[in-house]
């Protein structure tokens, strides 16, 4: 026969092992919390590139999955690395510039419209008075016929 008082860790013939059922409750909320702050640790470059441009997240992401699925760490350096960067912004200046020459382009005359100017510009050019004058001249030399 046994002794009448058994330490509280050791578990009755017939009954259950409450220390084993409360260790494997625990493994599992342990194996649970370190799978969470791993994958938290592993996303902490694409959290901290979502704020940045959407290039630059692109490729924070492409390196987080690279070495999520290859175990190749130095693509999770690479995208932190990349993540903490600022990369200026270039595109902003020269859509700018696109803009700006666009609306150059469109106020400058095309070739169409010089010879309208031309035309425009020549009755301009001789006053009223003398064109009257040329007219009178003309129909006393040539008999009226003009």
């Amino acid at each position: 026969m046994g002794p009448h008082h058994l330490p509280f860790y050791l578990a009755p013939g017939g009954g259950t092992d409450v220390l084993m059922v409360v260790m494997g409750v625990f493994l599992v909320a342990a194996l649970i919390w370190v799978g969470t702050l791993y994958l938290r640790l592993h996303s902490l470059p694409e959290r901290m590139a979502h704020k940045s441009e959407k290039l630059q997240f692109e490729i924070v992401a492409i390196l987080g999955l690279l070495a999520l699925f290859t175990h190749i760490h130095l693509f999770w350096v690479a995208g932190l690395l990349l993540a903490m960067i600022d990369i200026p912004d270039f595109g902003t200046p020269l859509r700018s510039i696109a803009g700006s020459v666009e609306k150059i382009a469109d106020t400058m005359p095309d070739t169409g419209s010089e010879a309208e100017q031309e035309t425009s510009l020549a009755p301009a050019s001789v006053p009223p008075d003398t064109a009257k004058k040329g007219e009178s001249t003309a129909k006393k030399a040539g008999g009226g016929h003009v």
